[in-house]
C-alpha cells in the first residue's frame, strides 16, 4: 500500500513541497540549540504541528529547556517556564482575577500558561491538584477562572518534563492527564561528537537565544490544516483500531490505548507522513510512531512491573501480534 485511494481529498504536490521545506527548516533551526537529536526534534515539531503536547521523561541537564525555547523562537512565538514544586498552586499556573479599586471592576491576570510554548518543568513534583490545572487547557486551549473562559491562542504546546518515578518527591501523573499528551519521548544524553561540539562552545550560555525565527505562528496553523488533509486509508484506520483493541487484551497491561489515543495516533501519523513528503499514511508510519504515542498510555500491572517488563517490550509484542495491512481497505 504505497498510494492514496483514488478520488480521496489529498494535499497537492505544491502544498506538500511547501510543508516539507518548512518542516525541514524548522528541524534544522531547532537543531542549532539541541545538537545530535534530530529524531527527537522531529517528534517535538510533529507534536506542535499536530496541535498536541509532549511529555519528556529525562534527567536534569539534557537540554529540555533549550528545546522549548528554540521551538518558540523558531515560530516567532512566546515561551514560558513553570517550575513545578510541591507548594505550587493552580492559580500560579492559570492566573488570577484581581479587584481593581480604581475601576471598581475585576480584571484577569493571566499566568505563565499563556504562551506559545510552555515548559512545565518537573511536572510530577507538583501535587495532583496543581497538575490538574493543566487538564482543561491541554484539551480545549483555554482556562476557566471564576467561571470565565480565557483562550490561550494557537499554536499552543505544553512540553512537560518529569523525573523518573523512582526519584524522591515525585507524584505519578493521573491517567487522564497522561492521555492528554500526544507523545512521550526522552532527549537522553548527546553522543560523543555532539558533546565535544557543546563543550567547544561553552562560552555560549544560552544556545537557544541565538535561534532566530524561520516561520510565523500563522504558518504553523496553516501547516496543521494541511496535515489534517493527509489521506489515511481505511485499512490503516483498522490497523490502529486493532492495535488499540489488542493492547487492552494483553495480560501485562491494566490500561490499554484509549479512543483519544487512537485519534492522537492518526493525527501524528498524518503530520509525520507529510513531513516525509507523502500525502498519505503508510503502515511504517504507524509502526515508527508506536513507542512515542503508546508508551505513556499503556499502563502495566504491578506483576509485570515487578518482573521488570518494560512498556517498550509490550509495544514490540503488540506490533508483532497485529499484522499491518498489505492492501487498501474497502
Amino acid at each position: 500500500m504505497t498510494t492514496a485511494t483514488a478520488g480521496a481529498p489529498v494535499v497537492t504536490s505544491e502544498q506538500g513541497n511547501w510543508f516539507q521545506r518548512a518542516f525541514g527548516a524548522l528541524v534544522t533551526n531547532v537543531e542549532q540549540a539541541v545538537l545530535g537529536k534530530q529524531h527527537i526534534v522531529r517528534l517535538a515539531l510533529t507534536c506542535l504541528v499536530s496541535e498536541g503536547h509532549l511529555l519528556l521523561e529525562d534527567y536534569p541537564g539534557t537540554g529540555k529547556t533549550s528545546l522549548a525555547k528554540a521551538i518558540a523562537n523558531s515560530v516567532q512565538g512566546s515561551n514560558s517556564r513553570i517550575q513545578f514544586t510541591p507548594d505550587l498552586l493552580p492559580s500560579d499556573v492559570t492566573g488570577v482575577t484581581i479587584y481593581d479599586q480604581r475601576t471598581g471592576q475585576f480584571s484577569f491576570h493571566g499566568g505563565p500558561i499563556f504562551a506559545t510554548i510552555v515548559l512545565a518543568d518537573e511536572i510530577n513534583r507538583a501535587s495532583p491538584k496543581t497538575q490538574s490545572a493543566l487538564l482543561e487547557v491541554m484539551e480545549e486551549n483555554r482556562v476557566t477562572v471564576d467561571g470565565t473562559p480565557h483562550p490561550v491562542g494557537r499554536p499552543f504546546m505544553v512540553i512537560a518534563t518529569q523525573n523518573p518515578i523512582e526519584q524522591a518527591g515525585t507524584y505519578r501523573l493521573p491517567e487522564a492527564q497522561l492521555d492528554r499528551f500526544l507523545m512521550k519521548t526522552s532527549l537522553g544524553y548527546p553522543d560523543h561528537a555532539s558533546t565535544v561540539a557543546l563543550l567547544a562552545s561553552a562560552a555560549t550560555r544560552d544556545r537557544a537565544a541565538g535561534v532566530g525565527n524561520v516561520i510565523t505562528t500563522s504558518a504553523i496553523t496553516q501547516m496543521s490544516r494541511l496535515a489534517d488533509q493527509v489521506h489515511v486509508d481505511p485499512a490503516i484506520l483498522g490497523y490502529i483500531s486493532q492495535l488499540a483493541h489488542e493492547s487492552r487484551q494483553l495480560r501485562q497491561v491494566r490500561l490499554g490505548l484509549s479512543v483519544r489515543g487512537c485519534l492522537a495516533y492518526v493525527r501524528v501519523a498524518k503530520t509525520w507522513a507529510l513531513a516525509d513528503g507523502r500525502s498519505f499514511v503508510v503502515p511504517d508510519d504507524v509502526k515508527e510512531l508506536a513507542i512515542p504515542v503508546m508508551s505513556h498510555r499503556l499502563l502495566l500491572d504491578a506483576e509485570a512491573e515487578f518482573s521488570g517488563v518494560s512498556v517498550e517490550d509490550v509495544i514490540g509484542q503488540l506490533l508483532s501480534r497485529v499484522r499491518p495491512p498489505t492492501s487498501r481497505g474497502a
